[in-house]
This record gives C-alpha cells, structure tokens and sequence, in this order.
C-alpha cells in the first residue's frame, strides 16, 4: 500500500485559550505500508524514515496497545480513533484504508485537552475528575469472594458496562461542544448500580459534574456523537442516569444555614 499521511505538527504547547498555537498541517508519503499494519505500527514506520533524515519525529500517545489503556486517541479523517466502530487507534489496522489513500490526523480538539505537542494532548482534566469522587473512599475490607455480595445480574451488567470506559477522550473530540458527560455518566453509573458505590451515592454525582464543568468541558448535544465513536460502545445510557442522580444529589443537598443577627 501507498499513503499520504497529513499530520498536525506542533512543536509548542498550546495555551488554555489557542490550541492551535504555532502549528501546522506538515505531508508526508509511505510506500510499502503493510495492510496487516497497524495504525501506530504505520507511524513508527514513518518516524524511522524522519529519524534517519534527521528529521523530528511525530510525538504521539501509546502505551498497551492492545486496546485497553486509552492513551492512543487521535482523529482520523475527523473521526476520533478512525473508521471503525468499536476500536481504539492502536488496534486500527490499515487494511480499513483504501491503497494510495490520503489520510488526515490530528490531536483530540478540546480546549480541556490542550495540545502538548505534535499529536500528543494532557488528559489530565479527567484525572481531575475522577479525583472529584469517581471512587469508593469508605473502607470495604480485605477483598470479598465473588459471591459474597450478591447484586442482581441487570445492575452487575449495566455497571460493567459503564466501568468499561478507558477515558481516552474520544467522546470529547467528537462531541461540537467539547462535553465529557458521556465519561463523567460512566463513572457515575459504574458505582451507582454497585452496592459498594451507593454509600456515597448522594455526593457523588453533584461533585463529578461540578469537576467537569470547572475543567471547562460543554454541555450534552444530544446528537450521540460521543456514543458512536466511543472504543468501547458505552451507551448513552448513562449520561440519562447522570443526570437523574445529579437531580436526586442536588435535592438532597443541605440548603446554605441563614445567618443570625442584625440588619448591619
């Protein structure tokens, strides 16, 4: 296979407001790519040939790639993680791409994920986040046997599905207003169909929401983007019961105590 690769090159970090700073669209051609390849496989076979030419290299994210750690999302031909459904970049293969095909790719756009460099964002919003309450803080104890909790199949799975998430912020890219309720709904909905994750229940939802929305993340469209382009399939579902239990948190809240004494 041949193919025209176009690639966002930075070389600067991006401000909270420009994360377009100082950089381009830069074209490059790879004959010989593999169609067994897979996309990541495919740009380490491009940044060899840039490092032979004593050229920079294209900075990108990786770790497992094996689907599972998230930290691979880009936006392929303006989709987040390519053409196909269910997938993250690194299990992406280029036999879904056409030979001498020309491919665009770019970083996550979102002003919470500023670019650091080339194709390479800081995520670190959603780490924000989770810190805001995605978690059971109480003590549960030495680790329980499989069945010594019993939670009803139906709650077991939609709990499964939620806690499938990799936060690799694909719903993020794909949604016009940048929103993360897709992310924050699954942390939500992985602990509140699990006994473990309802002793919290009241505040957990007021302060996720709370957390995203100080990260400057927009709100839901309602147009399932998110959901189509999500690696891992996660319904939309959840964003339903995000917002149910943030109602129910807010309704629960205790009203601010009235001040005592004079008119002063």
């Amino acid at each position: 296979m041949k193919v025209t690769l176009n690639i966002w090159r930075q070389s600067k970090a991006s401000s909270a407001n420009d994360f377009a700073q100082d950089g381009k669209m830069v074209r490059y051609t790879l004959d010989h790519v593999s169609p067994d390849m897979s996309f990541l496989e495919m740009l380490d076979i491009l940044n060899e040939q840039l490092i032979k030419k004593g050229e920079e290299p294209v900075a990108f994210d990786h770790d497992c790639r094996e689907g599972v750690c998230g930290s691979c999302g880009v936006v392929i031909d303006g989709v987040p993680h390519g053409p196909e459904r269910g997938t993250t970049t690194c299990q992406l293969h280029m036999r879904s791409f056409r030979d001498g095909a020309e491919i665009w790719i770019e970083p996550l756009r979102a002003r919470a994920f500023p670019v650091v460099k080339d194709l390479v964002v800081d995520r670190g919003a959603f780490d924000r986040v989770v810190q805001a309450g995605a978690f059971v803080s109480v003590g549960t104890g030495s680790p329980q046997d499989a069945n010594a909790i019993l939670v009803p199949k139906e709650d077991a799975d939609r709990a499964f599905d939620a806690a499938t998430c990799i936060g690799c912020g694909a719903c993020v890219a794909a949604c016009k207003n940048a929103s993360a309720m897709l992310f924050v709904g699954a942390k939500v909905s992985h602990f509140m169909h699990l006994p473990q994750g309802r002793v919290e229940r009241d505040t957990r939802a007021r302060s996720l929401v709370a957390a995203m929305d100080a990260e400057g993340f927009g709100n839901c469209t309602n147009q399932y983007e998110c959901e189509a382009v999500c690696p891992k399939e996660i319904p939309v579902r959840v964003i339903a019961e995000m917002n149910r239990e943030f109602v129910r948190s807010k309704l629960l809240e205790e009203p601010p105590k009235k001040s005592v004494g004079g008119n002063g």
